[in-house]
């Protein structure tokens, strides 16, 4: 399973997102948006306007969400 969080500096909801991550030991990719704007603009033009967003097997989501990140552990 591929895991990729596109994020931005001083996200306190990305920072949620890597810890919970971490601590379920899933592997994940960091994006910073302020640095990739290929990446930033893909994102807008998906319509999301918040970071995190998380792509993971092809889903996306936004935003610091828990449960999604337990789903992935048992996936």
């Amino acid at each position: 399973m591929t895991i990729t969080v596109y994020s931005k500096p001083s996200c306190v909801q990305c920072t949620a997102t890597y810890r919970a991550l971490d601590k379920l030991g899933l592997d994940y990719e960091v994006v910073d948006l302020a640095e990739d704007e290929a990446a930033l603009q893909d994102l807008l033009s998906r319509g999301y306007q918040q970071a995190p967003v998380v792509q993971a097997d092809g889903e996306f989501w936004t935003g610091f969400r828990p449960d999604r990140i337990k789903a992935l552990a048992v996936a």
